[in-house]
């Protein structure tokens, strides 16, 4: 809750300013817009975004790791101003996006003393792009300079090319781009598991985009992904290898290129977890269709998923799945049961466009 007017003598312009990211590392640009709203407001709502995401090359870190590192990079008083609050993406609805943002901020910055709070919304004047002001026409803009010179991009890949190249920039080069705090954080994520499964992760990317160097455009990759449901379950396979090794999928695949996006997914259907529900009832029971197209959705750079929703007779049995040699693990999933960092890429969105499901994973 914001404090009241009249706490502080200074009379800062802004009752609340709210500060959106992903910190993917908290950098020190994005301090630079931190210490400015705290000059400028009595509270401050950072608003972290890709929250309950599984980990990735652009998601390195989960949400409690990128609060506890900006917690490190300010004092017990400026502590105390600060709400860090997760933000759940919504990928292909913005609506929901909005009311999320909407409601967490107005549930932080409640009216004190009859008059309701002076809002902005702050960012660097690169990053405080006009898509996000037009969605929020009610707060006011605060634009911030640009530090140059650092990027949470090119500081991920430094950090993930090679364990030793992580070393390097840890122990040298990331004081220049980062605060104390979070230069300890990261040396102490150098020794985990998960750091050596996105070096890992790093080596396939790279080699990736070695095998389509020389094309003459960027490739655009075309894939077609298969959401069932049957009986409030989902259908679902659990990777067995790198990227995303553990994390559950759609199943699906890429295209041949004599096929049309129906037929390339009811043959991964088959091929991939031997589903025994025979065709003719599984195209009876599509019930929708849409591209998902988000430019960042996938590892590998510009790919495009047509998912088809098939809807499923009840029954008192699941459609039984043959085990593939060599292949993804399939099972059925109680929808329940879905959470998004445990699904990989986009699929836990794709999922919920067609289903519904709940887009608020906690509270402020």
């Amino acid at each position: 809750m914001c404090p009241p007017p009249d706490a502080d003598t200074s009379s800062p312009d802004f009752d609340c300013l709210v500060f959106i990211g992903r910190f993917q590392p908290p950098h020190l640009g994005h301090l630079a817009v931190i210490h400015e709203a705290l000059k400028r407001a009595r509270q401050v709502i950072v608003l972290v975004g890709s929250a309950w995401q599984a980990r990735s090359l652009r998601n390195p870190w989960r949400f409690d790791e990128r609060r506890r590192m900006l917690r490190s990079a300010f004092d017990a008083d400026d502590n105390a101003r600060l709400e860090i609050v997760p933000l759940l993406d919504a990928l292909y609805n913005n609506d929901v996006w909005v009311r999320d943002v909407q409601r967490k901020v107005r549930d932080i910055a409640s009216p004190s003393h009859a008059r309701l709070p002076r809002i902005g919304l702050i960012g660097a004047s690169r990053g405080q792009s006009s898509y996000y002001l037009s969605l929020f026409p009610q707060w006011e803009s605060v634009s911030v300079p640009m530090v140059e010179g650092i990027s949470a991009s090119q500081i991920r890949e430094r950090l993930f090319r090679s364990s030793i190249a992580a070393a390097d920039y840890a122990s040298a080069g990331a004081s220049h781009d980062l605060p104390p705090g979070v230069v300890d954080s990261l040396k102490g994520f150098l020794e985990t598991e998960a750091f050596e499964q996105l070096v890992e992760e790093q080596g396939l990317l790279e080699q990736y985009r070695q095998a389509w160097a020389h094309a003459p455009y960027p490739p655009v990759f075309v894939t077609a992904c298969a959401v069932v449901v049957q009986s409030g379950h989902v259908l679902l396979v659990k990777r067995t290898a790198a990227p995303g090794k553990g994390l559950y999928a759609l199943p699906g695949g890429f295209i041949s290129p004599q096929e049309r996006l129906l037929d390339a997914c009811l043959r991964e259907l088959r091929e991939r977890v031997r589903l025994k529900v025979p065709e003719p009832v599984l195209k009876g029971s599509l019930r929708g269709q849409r591209l998902f197209d988000e430019p960042h959705r996938s590892w590998r750079g510009r790919t495009l998923a047509e998912a088809f929703y098939f809807a499923l007779r009840p029954e008192q049995q699941l459609p039984q799945l043959k085990p593939v040699k060599g292949g993804d693990h399939a099972r059925w999933v109680p929808l329940a049961d879905l959470e998004p960092d445990a699904l990989f890429e986009d699929h836990f969105f794709i999922i919920q466009n067609f289903l519904g499901l709940p887009a608020d994973f906690g509270g402020p």
